[in-house]
């Protein structure tokens, strides 16, 4: 019995030797192990980085060599590339951008345009208007008139305001604190002062002030209007005591583009919040014939829609706030790249200058891009047309004529070239 015990209890001690050493040999590959994926890793990291800067070089390479195969998205290729302007005489870079694409359906929806809608401020004119004359009326003084005009406008956004502060800095005049400020779309702004209500803005604002109009004053601001200079009126407390008239200037861009897109068989119309003088002033000088007048933003739209309700493909111009609603309806919104962040928000393409001659040039681009995929489309196709039947032995039992593999691929590497080579084409494209 005590040898059978001594016998067993060996027995177990080798299994437990046993068991042991196949955990250390587990434990010692276990270690083996991680020290050889700590390799792997520390490997790839590099491989990862060298990748990586090798992409970056890649990348660099064809920014500067080849612009049109960096790999890239469609919108993005024409937002960076096809904005460029080119001179008559000799071709430039592609470096200078002019208008930009949202995105490829703008490029699609502009060459279908037959009608533009154009707001007057910002996108025909300059943008930068300046204060030239004060008027006071009754027993008020033109200081004084300019104390209630800066006090409300240093808490508006409109470029109008910014050239009353202006001209208020040069007379050094001090700017009161307004309080209940409040913008009127379309109309203008009030708010009140030392405890009196004050309103300013065109005959509309002073219709709703409850501020009435004496004929003197209505023949002074009419004869500036008909200059085509824009006209504020100033009320407080119901009583209109002044007006501030404000020039801007048009660009000088502005005529020879609405004449090269009428010539293109495209109907421009030009819709303003300007009354109907100032409007007629600016329509005659651009020789514009369809114009409307004292239109807010959702009389805009609304006639946006009209026209496309008509069958018209439209495009709309504008620079504000105030354009926004019908930029976002327009088959096309087209927004200043000096206006507002909204409108470029609504827009599809952006005029990066603001320059009206870039509406020309998008539209000269976009009735290229079209015609090329077109042409595209006939060299991808004509190859296989011809080639796929006689390749599948359409004349062989006439003419025992079969396709060789090797002029089959050959085919076909050059209708990709063609392809290639026709697309290529759009960056020798002058667009004026």
């Amino acid at each position: 019995m005590i040898s059978i015990g001594i016998s067993s209890m060996s027995k177990i001690e080798d299994i437990v030797d046993n068991l042991e050493q196949k955990i250390s040999k587990v434990l010692h590959r276990q270690q083996v192990l991680k020290l050889e994926n700590a390799k792997l890793k520390e490997a790839l990291q590099q491989s990862q980085s060298m990748l990586k800067a090798k992409d970056l070089e890649l990348d660099n390479w064809q920014e500067k060599y080849n612009p049109i195969t960096k790999p890239t998205d469609c919108t993005t290729l024409l937002k960076k590339h096809f904005g460029f302007k080119k001179s008559n005489k000799q071709q430039e870079s592609m470096g200078e951008i002019t208008f930009l694409f949202r995105d490829a359906a703008a490029i699609e929806n502009l060459r279908k345009v037959d009608t533009l809608i154009v707001d007057k401020t910002g996108t025909l004119t300059e943008g930068k208007p300046s204060v030239e004359k004060i008027g006071a009326v009754h027993h008020s003084s033109e200081t004084e008139v300019l104390n209630y005009i800066v006090a409300l406008n240093a808490l508006s956004e409109h470029p109008l305001a910014e050239a009353t502060l202006r001209y208020a800095e040069e007379k050094n005049i001090t700017i009161s604190k307004a309080e209940d400020f409040n913008a009127v779309t379309g109309k203008g702004v009030t708010g009140s002062l030392e405890g009196k209500k004050v309103a300013l803005g065109n005959k509309k604002m002073m219709e709703e002030a409850s501020a009435k109009l004496d004929e003197v004053l209505e023949k002074e601001a009419l004869d500036e209007q008909q200059k085509g200079k824009t006209v504020s009126f100033l009320a407080v407390d119901n009583e209109v005591l002044g007006y501030v008239v404000i020039s801007d200037k048009i660009k000088a861009t502005s005529k020879k583009a609405i004449q090269s897109l009428k010539e293109k068989g495209i109907s421009v119309i030009m819709l303003t919040g300007d009354n109907e003088d100032t409007a007629r002033a600016v329509a005659n000088e651009l020789d514009l014939t369809d114009f409307k007048a004292g239109m807010l933003p959702q009389d805009k739209q609304a006639e946006v829609a009209r026209l496309q309700q008509e069958g018209k493909h439209v495009a709309m111009a504008g620079d504000g706030i105030n354009d926004a609603p019908a930029l976002a309806q327009s088959n096309v919104g087209i927004a200043m790249g000096t206006g507002t962040d909204v409108a470029i928000e609504s827009a599809a393409i952006t005029l990066v200058k603001g320059d009206l001659h870039g509406i020309v040039k998008a539209k000269n681009l976009s009735d290229a891009v079209m015609r090329n995929i077109k042409q595209n489309l006939f060299f991808a196709l004509v190859y296989n047309s011809i080639g796929v039947p006689v390749a599948a032995g359409v004349l062989y039992p006439f003419f025992g004529i079969l396709l060789s593999p090797m002029i089959a691929a050959l085919a076909m590497s050059f209708s990709s070239v063609s392809v290639i080579a026709n697309a290529l084409r759009l960056r020798a494209k002058s667009l004026e």
